[in-house]
């Protein structure tokens, strides 16, 4: 489970550029488990050290810009997280500290990879995006709302399904929302039973 998310301010890290795919946020190099931790250093590692495979930080990478530190949310450009569908482009953002991304629209299923680990994508159109960009300031997401806000007088809302919200209120992953309809689920098991005793072959109900 992740944690829940529901009210979140932070100053965005602006990384505004389109087609951002997976193997940009984490090289297939730096992949060197199945596990979701231990991706956080090779985020973007291919922009934020100097060298491939090394560790020397090159401070031109807006990861690497003191500024941006204690950012969790990214502002990005269309189609963000494109490419191939690796589980852990999201991972390795989650396991660093971001818990959204702002972008004009997202590649399918790594929106349902966020979805699933507990990041937020959220979709805003362009001009917005870079309305946030050159305010330079924090930026507050209310979850339940389903709005983007710069202080009290600039806000914008965001699309988002009801079963993703649910998701990312209450830290669930798609486990943990089909358990939430556990009686449910027997109730009918029980009943099914009852009709088709022939298709259980002799379990219990």
């Amino acid at each position: 489970m992740a944690q829940p998310l529901q009210i979140l301010t932070s100053l965005p890290m602006p990384l505004i550029i389109d087609n951002v795919d997976t193997d940009q946020i984490i090289p297939s190099r730096e992949m060197k488990s199945t596990g979701k931790t231990g991706l956080a250093d090779g985020l973007f590692a291919g922009w934020r050290y100097s060298e491939i495979g090394g560790r020397t930080p090159n401070r031109d990478f807006i990861l690497n810009d003191p500024h941006y530190a204690n950012s969790k949310i990214i502002l990005g450009g269309a189609n963000f997280g494109c490419g191939s569908s690796r589980e852990h482009a999201v991972w390795a953002i989650a396991e660093y500290g971001f818990r959204a991304v702002i972008a004009p629209s997202f590649a399918p299923i790594f929106a349902g990879n966020c979805i699933r680990n507990g990041v937020l994508p959220a979709v805003l159109d362009a001009d917005n995006i870079a309305t946030i960009r050159s305010s330079q300031n924090p930026v507050t997401i209310d979850l339940r709302a389903q709005t983007i806000a710069i202080g009290p007088d600039q806000n914008w809302s965001f699309p988002l399904e009801d079963e993703a919200k649910a998701m990312l209120l209450e830290g669930l992953d798609a486990i943990d929302l089909s358990l939430k309809m556990a009686d449910q689920i027997t109730h009918w098991q029980k009943a099914d039973h009852a009709d088709r005793p022939w298709i259980y072959l002799g379990a219990n109900p």
